[in-house]
């Protein structure tokens, strides 16, 4: 079978402005249906996945996604009319009963969420499409399946954990024999990630998107301060449930369309909120770091109790809180577990990918292997490459290489001379972090890297943290893991070995953390070839890497973005396959 998964709802924030016009811009995130995506499994394998932020370049668009879908199709070199089936990765027809007991919610379901609203659009943007070719997946069970049937394993424990599904903050599944099998449930009235979210909101963030930024932020407080806030905010039950009575004090439509009553605690009984604007003062970082302590406890409590109730040792993850490096590595650090797997596309465009792979499962079609490292996004030839040179001709010289070992030993040189570079090669990473491919690298033994890389290219919040990409031979040798351990997708924070935390400024956090990359040949070779290079020259086989974008804006996708913001920027080299381009002197 052929089927395309999507994810993403594009009524949604529309319908909200629409119903309550006047809302600060911040607020009209808290909301479903973010971060589209589509992702084609043919047989049982996934050809292709991407975003569609990555193409329309508006950053966690909720757009239906056109883009991805016919670059998924283009890569796979077959048409629409192919397609056997368009799996999305929400399903809410079985609460249609309840969103019919008023006019209003009888309209928002069927402008929003319906199956009629989701054929509308595939019709305006594919064409003639039948009904019967779409089908709905429960979002916690396309986010499971993510995990799950990119696991490898036969059986563990699945968790899913993020704001809300279409009514649900947690599901727990027991993955065994190729199947799901739901073991617990807890309401979106229990929900830690929309907890973390309305604090990172009322700490002067976006809530639905910034909550990493609270996790680079808490490191810098005291967990303590608001410890006992905390405490009683979040019940942690015996049973495994967590309970978390503010989210309950919403009683009208305006007040759960916003969070009005339990932010109006927060502001009563925490702190006053901060504006944007503001200065981030230490009671901020108390907040965040009393914040990350809760769910790490949480997360700890919760996988723990149902991890020791079916006797099982191996953890698979997704969903939006999924993506919290911190509470992810205490949570490998516990002993809890004796292996942790976290879906790298663990946020919601993961659920177009487990959308597509639940219904290959059904179908009796699924390989449940590792996934690999996700470069499932499109890749560009060198004609569409030195077209996009071409364009720029006035404004950049090149110098082509004729091997990629010869381009990673000049890119080792300038990486350890204190340069930074852009690197972009190959097919684009799917999910969140640029993983090699879609890249700003630097040397992590400067001193004033981090300050640098955030003046020239990055324009973000100096609090925030680098991480470090280390070829898999090397990573025991600089942090604190067991030698090989596999770290390749950015997704787990483990501590930097003391002994080389002065000597890694540009990387280490202000507790000695770092969010690790693991590097390997098997899965990413040309990265691979270049660490070792960096190695020869730096004595460590490691790099600065951060994402291809500056603030506010997705990954770079094509090669005239990547000129494009590499002109924009300070960055001062930039390697597209094997050419290097600089800016012309003036």
């Amino acid at each position: 079978m052929k089927i395309i998964g999507i994810s993403g709802l594009e009524g949604s924030v529309p319908f909200k402005q629409k119903h309550w016009p006047g809302l600060d811009e911040r607020e009209y995130r808290i909301s479903q249906g973010h971060d589209s995506a589509a992702a084609l499994v043919i047989d049982g394998e996934v050809i292709a996945a991407a975003a569609e932020e990555r193409f329309n370049r508006r950053k966690h668009s909720g757009a239906f996604p056109i883009g991805a879908i016919n670059y998924c199709l283009a890569e796979a070199g077959v048409t629409i009319e192919e397609i056997d089936e368009l799996a999305h990765g929400f399903d809410y027809s079985p609460y249609q009963k309840f969103y019919s007991l008023d006019p209003f919610n009888a309209q928002h379901y069927r402008e929003v969420l319906s199956e009629e609203a989701l054929l509308a659009l595939a019709r305006r943007d594919l064409g003639r499409f039948s009904a019967e070719r779409i089908h709905r997946v429960n979002h916690h069970l396309a986010h499971a399946a993510s995990a799950y049937f990119t696991s490898g394993w036969d059986e563990c424990l699945v968790v899913v954990i993020d704001g809300m599904g279409e009514a649900h903050s947690v599901t727990v599944f027991h993955g065994h024999d190729g199947k799901l099998e739901k073991i617990h449930q807890l309401p979106a009235q229990d929900s830690i990630g929309i907890l973390y979210s309305l604090v990172t909101l009322h700490l002067g963030f976006d809530f639905n998107a910034d909550e990493y930024k609270i996790m680079g932020l808490a490191p810098y407080g005291d967990a303590e301060r608001f410890r006992s806030f905390f405490n009683e905010t979040v019940e942690l039950r015996a049973d495994g449930r967590i309970r978390i009575p503010i989210l309950r004090l919403n009683q009208t439509r305006d007040e759960r369309e916003t969070h009005l009553r339990t932010r109006r605690h927060l502001a009563e009984r925490l702190v006053k909120e901060r504006r944007p604007e503001e200065e981030v003062t230490d009671t901020h970082r108390d907040v965040a770091a009393s914040l990350q302590a809760c769910l790490d406890r949480t997360m700890e409590h919760l996988c723990g109790h149902f991890a020791r109730k079916l006797g099982l040792r191996r953890l698979a993850m997704a969903g939006g809180v999924a993506l919290n490096c911190t509470a992810n590595g205490k949570l490998l650090r516990s002993g809890i577990f004796d292996d942790i797997y976290i879906q790298p596309a663990a946020g919601d465009d993961g659920t177009a990918l487990g959308a597509a792979l639940y219904r290959a499962a059904q179908a009796g079609e699924v390989v449940n292997r590792r996934s690999p490292v996700p470069f499932y996004g499109p890749a560009y030839s060198m004609a569409e490459i030195d077209n996009a040179l071409e364009q720029f001709a006035d404004r950049v010289e090149i110098m082509r290489f004729g091997s990629l070992e010869d381009t990673c030993v000049e890119a080792a040189r300038l990486i350890a001379a204190g340069r930074v570079i852009a690197w972009y090669r190959g097919r684009m990473e799917f999910g969140p972090r640029a993983l090699g491919h879609r890249s700003i690298l630097a040397d992590p033994g400067h001193p004033e890297m981090r300050d640098r890389i955030n003046a020239m290219v990055k324009m973000r919040e100096a609090f925030r943290p680098f991480a470090p990409a280390v070829t898999l031979e090397e990573v025991h040798r600089w942090f604190e893991v067991e030698p090989r351990t596999e770290l390749p997708y950015m997704i787990m924070i483990v501590n930097v070995r003391e002994e080389h935390r002065a000597s890694l400024p540009a990387i280490t956090h202000v507790d000695g953390s770092a969010r690790v990359q693991t590097v390997s040949t098997a899965d990413n070779a040309e990265f691979h070839t270049l660490l070792r290079e960096v190695g020869k020259v730096t004595g460590r086989e490691m790099v600065l890497n951060t994402s291809f974008n500056v603030k506010g804006q997705p990954i770079v996708n094509t090669p005239r973005e990547a000129l494009e913001t590499f002109l924009g920027t300070g960055i001062e080299y930039l390697f597209l396959e094997n050419t290097l381009a600089r800016r012309l002197d003036r």
